[in-house]
C-alpha cells in the first residue's frame, strides 16, 4: 500500500503542475492588476512596485520565479495585503475553514448515510418518497440562496443566532454556516446512500447471509452498509477538499476569514500570489483525497488489491 501511495503521489506531480500553469497565466491575461486603483499611483511608485513583485519581467520569467519560491514553499508576500506573507494568510484562514468543513462533513455524512439507509430500508413507500423529495430540495437549492434565506429567518426575524461574524469561534457563529455547507452533502450522500444500498441488497452475498438466517440488523451492518458506502466515499473526496478549504459563498456571505473568503477577495483584488497560494493549496488537497479516498476502498471492499 505505502508503494502504491508513493506512485500516486508522484503521478499527482504533473496534474498539479498543469492547474499551477493554467491558474498563473489565466491570472495574468484577465483585465486590471493588483496595482490599477481608482486613483492612479504616480509613475516612478508604479514602476518600483512592478519591480519588487517582479511584475516588470517578462511574463515566461515570472512564471520561473513563481516556480522556483513554490518548491522552496514560499508563496510569495501579498500583493494587497501589506507586510503578510500569502503562507501567513493562509495559515490564518485554513483552521477556521477546517472546523467549519470539518463539522459539515461529519454532518454530512451520519445525517446524510442515515436517511439513505432509511429511504433504502422503506423502498418505494411514503417515507422512502418523503426522504428523496427533501434531499433533491437540498440538491437544487444552492448555498447563495439558502444561507441569506437562514440569516433572515433564524438572525433576523426570530433573533436566535448571530447573522454573521467569526465571533472569536463561538458556537452560536458557527450553527449557520455549517448547517449551510452541509445541506447539500447532506442531500447527495443520501441519495447515494439509498441508490447504492438499494443494489447491495439486492446481491447474492446478502442473500446468502440472510438464507443462512443471520439477524437483518447483521446483514445491514456487516454486509451491506459497507459496500454501499463505496460511490458515497468516493463522492466525498473532492467533497471533503472543497469544504476543508473553505466554501467561498458561505464565507463571504457569513463574513467568516476563512480561505475561501480571502480567495474572494484575492480574485477581486488582483491579489496575484494570494490567488495562486489558495489555487495550489486546494490542488493540493484534492489530490491528498482522492488518495485517501482510494486507500479507503481497501479497508471497505476487500476484493481491492493495490499490487
Amino acid at each position: 500500500m505505502l508503494s502504491y501511495a508513493v506512485r500516486r503521489l508522484l503521478g499527482a506531480i504533473p496534474t498539479v503542475f498543469v492547474i499551477i500553469t493554467i491558474s498563473f497565466f489565466m491570472m495574468r491575461l484577465a483585465p486590471g492588476g493588483p496595482f490599477n486603483l481608482e486613483r492612479p499611483l504616480p509613475a516612478n511608485i508604479l514602476r518600483n512596485l512592478n519591480a519588487v513583485y517582479n511584475l516588470d519581467k517578462p511574463l515566461l520569467m515570472q512564471f520561473f520565479i513563481y516556480l522556483q519560491n513554490l518548491v522552496h514553499g514560499n508563496f510569495g508576500p501579498s500583493m494587497v495585503y501589506r507586510d503578510l506573507s500569502v503562507a501567513e494568510i493562509i495559515g490564518s484562514g485554513l483552521p477556521v475553514s477546517i472546523q467549519f468543513g470539518g463539522a459539515a462533513l461529519l454532518l454530512a455524512l451520519v445525517v446524510g448515510a442515515c436517511f439513505g439507509s432509511y429511504a433504502a430500508l422503506k423502498q418505494n413507500s411514503m417515507s422512502d418518497y418523503s426522504v428523496m423529495i427533501v434531499a433533491m430540495v437540498g440538491i437544487t437549492i444552492p448555498n447563495f440562496v439558502m444561507a441569506p434565506l437562514m440569516q433572515l429567518v433564524f438572525g433576523v426575524e426570530l433573533d436566535w443566532l448571530p447573522v454573521g461574524g467569526w465571533g472569536e469561534g463561538a458556537l452560536a457563529n458557527k450553527v449557520m454556516p455549517v448547517i449551510a455547507l452541509a445541506l447539500p452533502q447532506v442531500a447527495v450522500v443520501a441519495r447515494l446512500t439509498r441508490g447504492s444500498l438499494i443494489e447491495v441488497l439486492r446481491a447474492n452475498h446478502v442473500r446468502t447471509a440472510r438464507a443462512k438466517g443471520l439477524p437483518e440488523r447483521i446483514v445491514l451492518w456487516r454486509h451491506s452498509l459497507r459496500a454501499a458506502l463505496l460511490p458515497v466515499v468516493s463522492y466525498l473526496g473532492p467533497a471533503a477538499a472543497a469544504l476543508l478549504t473553505g466554501s467561498v459563498v458561505v464565507e463571504t456571505i457569513f463574513g467568516v476569514p476563512g480561505v475561501g473568503r480571502f480567495f474572494v477577495q484575492g480574485a477581486l483584488n488582483r491579489d496575484y500570489t494570494l490567488v495562486m497560494g489558495t489555487v495550489v493549496l486546494i490542488a493540493s488537497f484534492i489530490v491528498l483525497f482522492n488518495l485517501l479516498v482510494d486507500l479507503a476502498y481497501g479497508f471497505l471492499d476487500p476484493k481491492v488489491r493495490y499490487d
